[in-house]
């Protein structure tokens, strides 16, 4: 056994290192070892009973948990969460400083929420403390010996001393100490009480390890060989057999004596089993090593393939079957020549795994409980037991089971105190195990996490199902206390904790505890700072202007901030740039974005946005960017005194205008007069000035020439296109260039030419600034090209033309109307309200348009249409009941035309109900009865609202609202009073201006006199006798019975007479009557050829009589006659 390891903290950088304390050796007993000592004897019967988890209201006051919640920092060194193998040890500390506390103070250790750990000392949990009087501290620890897997989970540790009070809670991980390889599904189950007499943590676990057996290997067959056939569907289940009807089969083939065989030396076993996705090989031995075999599976021979191979080895003979599928469980057979052996392949499916664990539950009296689980496979069988036994379905239904894939749930309906227990979930592959807490006094709390940006108001609101529970709010277990940012307010079932002006000193976890419960609930505040750039200018002005010459690296360095860390996106126009664009290069570091261009060219100009997102917001910059790539061309004039030697050559040096610094374009002698300067940015002054050389060296400079600014023309107008044509006009657009350059562009020049002439004719004088022009006078039936060109001080842009010639002829479009979706269905309008319909078409050239209502045409004082080229509009200023109707519109180009239907409801107010009448009043109620409105309001009837008055005082109160019969009770009405009721109708419009008043009050009679009912009528149920069912004339054969059936109805209960030919037949032995439920059968026995005749029924009762008849026709029976005869 390792020594006990001290836990630490996860994370380092929280908590800071301390100076290792020296192992203290054990000493005496202090105060606490009686605890110990009684921990440890109790041990044994601790182990041998059942662990119960006392609901809180049920516990004596001594035992509750100390719900005191002043936190007050009592620690001076809290228990930090820790890590562990399985089977080692691990120590928890806890120290108090008790300088300032007049009594000992009081810890308590917990598992979870609830569980007091207190009472599970012993074998593997002991708890000790001690006292140092020198630096009065007091020392607490919880040993755990000998871990376990099911040990893992959240532990609280609690110090109380009078009116103090702190808590602190840690975690431990258990970790497996093995490894599952080797894993058999037939050991996947234990048996619940193993290992007993050991503490047992599995009632508060959260998640759950899967408990898996290293046993060696046991033969299931045999096992099910020796065992009754009771015990198969068990046996299967334990050992992941599901094919149950395949294991009967192999049983009894395994039990069939073996017979000799001249073809086999080796036959195939009688079963064989494979895990899936595994191979197998099948192997028999042939007594003829020349024999041919072949391979059955189902009847059906088996091919060579790359799954299926055969292998012949001298008298050996073998089938391997590669990555075994469930398809491959079957029934295989060797056959040579009549001889056969025959085998069962059985697939073993994997094991089911728990993949998802139950967890523990904690409801109330009488709701409704569920767990949950997630297996690895779909259709996979479960069971689930509470405390060890199996739960089933009954009649009650108190247990549901749910299935849905891989989810398997357990629903337990009506919860009461007795549901309480463990509840495990099996399966042949794991198990998992979870607690159902009842909680008999109410208390739901409510509260949710926030996440706020930086001088926004964060607002924790906490719902306690309770109205009169109080409680304190503790940030970081820090009570807080109202101030001028923090307000705490008590309405009702809300608390609410308030903080303005929200700071990122103010994020952190805050509790709300309620006052008599020892439980809490927490939510976490987290700040937000949303991302800003850092930039002096931004957009498109001449200050946000970076400029750059041509081949020059381009760097962008761009400060920025926010938390969390904003991701950065940089983009060109609508094109995201990345490293993948070669020259491209984007970095992101801590404060600043930086973009990069190798080698600037021409078309890196343009504007750059650079975008900063993080969940609490995003910013966005633009950079524009300039390439310098422009040149001027430089003159001069040889000096004038060569200084007594030939000039060689000349050196040039420029500078900006603003600048003092002359940059030297050349340095070797250039000998020519005229120089062409390179790389120079558009729109920026330049001055150039000139040395000439000689061999006796530099003269001096020249004067300074004229500040220039080297201006280029735009880049060509995009996207020229067509966008209208006729005989004689067409209509071009375009957008402007990507490049205008910074000479301002001072318009567009349309110029247009015959197809195969270079003579391009300007379509107008000078230049339009518009993207558009309408070209007139053209020559109809010609094709024509056109094109576009861009100018500014430096000139005209190259020219953007059209793909192709275009004919200059109008193109018929085909009309069509295009009802907008809206207008699909009936357009509901209220009495009143204004009619404004656009419907869109097309056609060219321009169709004629045509309305009509219910196919007459429309009235031009109610009705105003209007039509242009694209739509037409039907307009009604004030609408009315007669407006409604169907409305017909067609678009017409010469024979061609097309249809729409646009249906208008117009709905007004319903009118008052008709004849409201009291049908009856008994006790204190009255039953009111009415008939709809003549007047709908041209729209359905959706309900009444019944008002009643006293009329007394003739004050009216409404009975019902949005009532759909025309019949109702009115109840709890006064005695002695006399009342009156009126009725609304209402649609979706409203309620009738009008209600229908009762024609006569109903007075409430006082107790004591004696009610009369009314006299009724009696009525007369008697009827006619009335066959429903006639007899049918038919035509049997002699000799065989014969039956007539027909159907009657009447009140009273008709009698029944049956003749032959006007013969009452009722007493003839030959015939036999039967009467059921109306329907009349009359039986003929063995008739012969004289039985035939006029069949009447008649049934008679004192309302009248009935009759029907039918005919019957008895034939001979057909004789064969002897061979020879002729029978005529």
């Amino acid at each position: 056994v390792k020594e006990p390891q001290k836990a630490v903290s996860p994370d380092p950088a929280v908590v800071e290192p301390k100076p290792e304390e020296p192992k203290e050796t054990p000493s005496a007993p202090t105060e606490s070892s009686a605890a110990d000592t009684s921990g440890t004897a109790s041990d044994d019967s601790l182990d041998n009973k059942p662990i119960f988890l006392f609901v809180l209201l049920g516990l004596p006051e001594s035992h509750q948990p100390d719900t005191r919640q002043d936190l007050t920092g009592l620690f001076t060194e809290r228990p930090q969460s820790g890590e562990v193998n399985v089977g080692e040890n691990i120590t928890f500390v806890a120290r108090v400083c008790g300088e300032s506390l007049l009594k000992k103070p009081t810890v308590k250790w917990f598992k979870g929420k609830w569980m007091d750990l207190a009472s599970k000392s012993g074998k593997h949990l002991q708890l000790k403390e001690h006292y140092d009087r020198n630096t009065k501290v007091y020392t607490f620890e919880m040993h755990i010996i000998a871990a376990k897997a099911n040990f893992a989970g959240a532990y609280r540790c609690e110090v109380s001393s009078r009116d103090k009070f702190d808590s602190c809670n840690f975690d431990l991980a258990v970790h497996e100490a093995r490894t599952t390889d080797g894993f058999d599904i037939r050991t996947a189950f234990r048996h619940a009480g193993e290992d007993s007499g050991e503490l047992d943590f599995s009632a508060l676990l959260k998640k759950r390890a899967v408990h898996v057996s290293t046993e060696p290997e046991v033969d299931a067959w045999e096992i099910l060989q020796k065992s009754s056939p009771s015990e198969y569907e068990k046996i299967a289940f334990q050992y992941g057999i599901t094919d149950l009807r395949g294991m009967l089969k192999r049983l009894k083939k395994m039990k069939k004596e073996k017979k000799k065989s001249a073809a086999f030396l080796r036959k195939l076993d009688p079963a064989y089993q494979v895990e899936k996705a595994h191979k197998i090989k099948l192997q028999i031995e042939v007594a003829n090593p020349d024999a041919e075999v072949k391979w059955l599976k189902n009847g059906q021979e088996i091919h060579l393939t790359g799954r299926y191979i055969f292998e012949s080895v001298g008298n050996k003979r073998f089938l391997t079957i590669n990555n075994c599928a469930l398809a491959d469980d079957a029934a295989y057979t060797c056959m040579i020549g009549e001889e056969k052996t025959v085998t069962e392949l059985f697939v073993k499916e994997p094991p089911v795994l728990i993949v998802r664990n139950l967890e523990d539950q904690m409801v109330m009296k009488g709701e409704r409980a569920e767990f949950e689980c997630d297996v690895s496979e779909e259709g996979a069988q479960v069971k689930w037991e509470k405390d060890g036994v199996e739960l089933t379905r009954d009649e009650s239904f108190k247990y549901r089971f749910k299935k849905d894939g891989c989810k398997h749930v357990l629903i337990i309906n009506d919860v009461t105190k007795e549901d309480c227990g463990h509840y495990r979930v099996k399966t042949n592959g794991g198990q998992s195990l979870a607690e159902l807490m009842v909680q008999g006094k109410y208390l739901n709390l409510d509260i949710a996490d926030l996440t706020v940006k930086a001088k926004d108001q964060a607002v924790f609101k906490c719902e306690v199902s309770d109205e009169n529970v109080k409680g304190i709010w503790y940030k970081n277990g820090v009570e807080v206390k109202p101030d001028a940012r923090t307000h705490i307010t008590h309405i009702g079932r809300i608390h609410k904790l308030t903080i303005d002006d929200v700071k990122p000193e103010d994020e952190g976890d805050y509790t709300f505890v309620p006052e008599g419960y020892a439980f809490n609930l927490s939510a976490k505040l987290n700040f937000l700072d949303p991302p800003k750039i850092h930039l002096d200018c931004m957009g498109r002005t001449a200050e946000s202007t970076i400029l750059v010459v041509a081949g020059n690296k381009l760097r962008l360095d761009v400060p920025i901030t926010g938390d969390p860390a904003p991701t950065v996106v940089w983009t060109k126009g609508e094109k995201v740039l990345t490293d993948s664009d070669g020259r491209v290069h984007v970095e992101s570091t801590k404060g600043h974005c930086i973009f990069t261009i190798e080698g600037a060219e021409r078309q890196d100009e343009g504007v750059y946005s650079v975008i900063v997102r993080n969940p609490a917001g995003e910013d966005t910059a633009d950079i524009n960017v300039k390439v310098g790539e422009d040149s001027c061309i430089v003159q001069w004039d040889p000096p004038l005194f060569d200084g007594g030697q030939p000039v060689i050559g000349y050196v040039l040096e420029r500078k900006k205008k603003k600048s003092y610094r002359w940059m030297r374009l050349n340095f070797d002698p250039y000998k020519e007069t005229t120089y062409e300067a390179k790389r120079m940015i558009e729109g920026v002054a330049y001055e150039m000035r000139i040395y000439a050389v000689n061999a006796i060296g530099m003269s001096r400079p020249s004067a300074a020439s004229q500040p220039f600014v080297p201006v280029a023309p735009t880049s060509e107008p995009t996207g020229l296109c067509v966008d209208d044509i006729s005989d004689t006009t067409i209509s071009l657009k375009w957008r402007a260039p990507e490049r205008i350059g910074s000479a301002e562009l001072e318009g567009y020049g349309v110029e247009y030419c015959k197809e195969g002439s270079d003579e391009w004719i300007p379509a107008f004088k000078g230049l339009t600034d518009r993207t558009s022009v309408i070209i007139r006078d053209l020559p109809t039936g010609e094709k024509m090209q056109f094109r576009v060109r861009a100018y500014n001080m430096a000139g005209p842009s190259p020219p953007a033309t059209l793909q192709q010639a275009v004919t200059i002829r109008e193109i018929m479009q085909r009309p069509k109307i295009w009802v907008p979706r809206n207008l699909h269905q009936t357009l509901i309008k209220k009495v009143g309200e204004t009619i404004n319909l656009v419907i869109p078409f097309q056609g060219k050239p321009r169709p004629q348009v045509t309305w009509t209502k219910n196919d007459e045409p429309l009235d031009p004082k109610q009705v105003s249409i209007r039509n242009s080229n694209t739509d037409t509009i039907l307009f009604i200023r004030r609408s009315e009941r007669k407006d409604s109707g169907n409305y017909d519109v067609q678009v017409q180009i010469e024979n061609v035309e097309d249809r729409a239907s646009v249906n208008i409801q117009i709905v007004d107010l319903p009118g008052p109900p008709q004849n409201l009448k009291a049908i009856d009043v008994w006790g204190f109620n009255v039953a009111l009865e009415w008939k709809p409105p003549k007047d709908n309001g041209n729209c359905d009837i959706t309900g009444y609202t019944i008002q009643k008055a006293d009329k007394k005082t003739m004050e009216w109160y409404t009975v019902f609202e949005q009532y759909r019969r025309t019949n109702c009770v009115v109840s709890d009405l006064i005695m002695g009073n006399e009342y009156v009721f009126r009725v609304y109708a209402m649609n979706m419009v409203g309620l009738s201006p009008e209600p229908c008043l009762s024609k006569d009050s109903a007075y409430i009679q006082k107790t004591g006199i004696v009610y009369k009912p009314p006299s009724y009528k009696e009525r007369d149920f008697s009827e006619v006798p009335k066959f429903t069912h006639p007899l049918m004339s038919r035509s049997v054969i002699a000799g065989y019975n014969a039956t007539l059936s027909c159907s009657v109805r009447g009140i009273p209960k008709p009698k029944i007479t049956w003749y032959k030919n006007k013969m009452d037949i009722t007493n003839e032995a030959k015939y036999r009557m039967f009467s059921n439920q109306g329907v009349l059968t009359l039986e003929i026995r063995k008739p012969c050829p004289f039985d035939g005749g006029v069949y009447m029924c008649k049934a008679i009762n004192s309302s009248g009589e009935d009759v029907v008849e039918c005919k019957l026709e008895v034939r001979r029976k057909y004789i064969q006659p002897p061979c020879g005869q002729i029978q005529v």
